[in-house]
């Protein structure tokens, strides 16, 4: 299973067709303790790169950018309820939104595990 990675600290796994999106482990260090979490409702669409969700921590307030155009199929509700979970599987159970793929070819610019790895290591 693939997973790609943004310069803005998202993540994509795609399952069949569905791109399962969240943010990095990079990113939720970054932040600190999340204590809030929105995310849109499932039908909203959204362009590559468009604001998608809001994450705010103790340290700040932060947007979550849509890493693939598409349209949601289903927003992560136990992360509005539990915002924290994020802190602990950012890039496993604590995923944001599953989206319908609208262009798959937007995958192929992002960053693989090792480069994403390296661009953190330049951060």
């Amino acid at each position: 299973m693939t997973v790609k990675y943004t310069k803005e600290h998202e993540w994509v796994r795609v399952e069949g067709g569905v791109a399962v999106i969240g943010i990095t482990e990079h990113a939720a260090g970054a932040l600190g303790d999340i204590v809030f979490v929105e995310l849109p409702e499932a039908g909203k669409a959204f362009k590559q790169n468009g604001e998608m969700a809001v994450v705010e921590s103790v340290k700040a307030a932060s947007d979550v950018y849509a890493p693939v155009t598409g349209e949601v199929v289903e927003a992560n509700g136990s992360i509005v309820d539990d915002p924290a979970s994020v802190n602990a599987d950012p890039e496993g159970a604590a995923w944001f939104v599953k989206m319908k793929l609208a262009n798959p070819s937007e995958l192929d610019a992002m960053m693989d595990k090792a480069a994403y790895d390296a661009f953190v290591e330049t951060l």
